[in-house]
């Protein structure tokens, strides 16, 4: 199975953050920072898994993950919801993500979530 991941964040150091640790995970990595046509995206890139924030242009992360869950060609793709925002096990579940993780994280927590979808 092809280990593809597509990673939406606004913030430039989390992005190449998780770049870096995905990419020595052996995940093919996918960076964007907005969701403008998310749905195009994941339609051409087909990744098994994605890691969205909730503070994204111009959608927003709620309603991109509830549009790809919404989607039949990609509902089946795991959504990783993740947030600095306390309150964002309750707003992954409002997105219809499959789950979520706090920022900041540590790296241990962060690829047993992400590999959790292998």
């Amino acid at each position: 199975m092809r280990k593809s991941i597509c990673i939406f964040d606004d913030d430039e150091d989390i992005l190449f953050l998780c770049n870096l640790l995905l990419q020595q995970m052996g995940w093919e990595v996918h960076a964007r920072n907005n969701c403008n046509n998310i749905l195009s995206v994941l339609r051409e890139i087909k990744p098994s898994v994605i890691l969205i924030d909730n503070w994204l242009p111009d959608t927003g992360g709620i309603i991109a993950t509830q549009k790809i869950k919404a989607d039949p060609e990609l509902k089946n793709i795991k959504v990783i919801f993740f947030s600095a925002n306390n309150d964002v096990k309750k707003l992954a579940e409002e997105a219809n993500a499959d789950t979520w993780l706090s920022k900041p994280f540590d790296i241990s927590q962060f690829e047993e979530v992400v590999n959790r979808f292998l």
